[in-house]
């Protein structure tokens, strides 16, 4: 009788453990559906979504900004705004008065645009025991802080550093996308200073050492920040202006020319349409790529966006400056930019006024838009 009971309990429990075995992989199962339906109810949601998906790398654009350089650096990001397809990412260093002024705009902006960005503002900072009021002075107000940004800014890989006088005429990430063709020893690209050697400053007037045979300008350069902290950047920097400070001239950029004057090897050269400047028209036209293709970025250099020794220069300014980010670009943008480009104009650089156009006809035209 006793060996009946026991069989019968047996059996009670072995059926008690095919139950909850069944239950928990039902349960288990139900989950794992469960999420892939969750997942197949997304995917439509993501193709019938009107805004485009970004799935390229984010371009960062790195800006210093001084005194009264502003108005100035708010066109250059509004730029870079109108024309990029991808997500932005804006890191801005100024003086703490300018803080809550860009803080103010940016934030605007993004209620008045469709395209994706994110911003930070940080306050001007130099080494510590260092001659700070020398540094914030040398050249222009805050221009050598690019010299140390490798250790500000220890915490990013790679930006796009421009000066505030530089406008984008194409998507900045036809300049950014440069990294994917530097060699593993390069960490940064800049552009010649001078095509001509009849016009150059470097091998005519430099008491300094400076890169290859005309000297690179700083204005538009790609930083890979990582490689530029294991090569020991800002090692450099302090011990080169004290031995040359007497004898450089452009300040920030001199020092530049002379680290890459000892290590050619470290520096991607790209052409001149990527920092395409008074001096490429001012005198005879000398920037073959962008009279055949177009300036991707134009540069203002001593002032250019706001004289009229150059009035192409100042015509893109005008038109970029004078825009609304809410408004469409080929009415407000591109149509303004065309009119100020083809007023009467006889200086030397208004005689290859379509250097300037032709980017922004490109990726502004009604065809590119719709």
């Amino acid at each position: 009788m006793k060996s009946v009971y026991r069989f019968g309990f047996l059996f009670l429990l072995f059926v008690g453990l095919v139950v909850l075995l069944n239950f928990t992989n039902q349960f288990s199962n139900s989950k794992i559906f469960g999420l892939k339906n969750e997942k197949s109810r997304e995917i439509p949601e993501l193709i019938e979504a009107p805004v485009k998906v970004i799935t390229q790398d984010e371009v960062v654009i790195c800006v210093v900004i001084c005194g009264d350089r502003l108005d100035e650096a708010l066109t250059m990001l509004k730029s870079a705004l109108v024309f990029t397809n991808r997500s932005l990412k804006f890191i801005i260093i100024t003086e703490p008065n300018l803080i809550i002024d860009f803080d103010e705009k940016l934030t605007d902006w993004k209620y008045k645009t469709n395209k994706t960005f994110s911003y930070v503002v940080k306050p001007i900072e130099f080494p510590e025991h260092s001659d700070v009021v020398m540094w914030k002075k040398l050249f222009k107000p805050c221009a050598a802080q690019r010299l140390f940004l490798p250790t500000l800014l220890n915490d990013v890989d790679s930006i796009l550093y421009v000066d505030t006088d530089t406008l984008f005429l194409a998507p900045p990430e036809l300049v950014w996308d440069e990294f994917k063709l530097m060699n593993s020893s390069q960490l940064a690209a800049l552009s010649p200073e001078h095509e001509d050697p009849n016009t150059g400053w470097y091998n005519r007037f430099a008491k300094h050492p400076y890169y290859g045979k005309l000297g690179v300008n700083s204005g538009v350069m790609l930083m890979n920040l990582t490689r530029m902290r294991d090569f020991r950047w800002t090692d450099y920097v302090i011990p080169i202006h004290k031995e040359w400070k007497l004898k450089i001239t452009w300040g920030d950029q001199d020092i530049i020319n002379i680290i890459f004057h000892y290590h050619p090897e470290r520096l991607y050269i790209y052409s001149c349409r990527y920092n395409y400047r008074p001096d490429h028209c001012m005198y005879m036209s000398v920037c073959i790529e962008a009279e055949r293709e177009g300036a991707l970025v134009v540069h203002g250099s001593r002032g250019t966006f706001h004289l009229m020794k150059q009035p192409p220069f100042r015509a893109v300014y005008r038109a970029m400056q004078q825009y609304q980010l809410d408004t469409d670009p080929y009415d407000n943008l591109l149509l303004p930019m065309q009119g100020y480009l083809t007023m009467e104009d006889t200086s030397n650089c208004g005689k290859v006024w379509k250097v300037f156009i032709k980017q922004p006809e490109i990726h502004l035209g009604r065809d590119f838009i719709n």
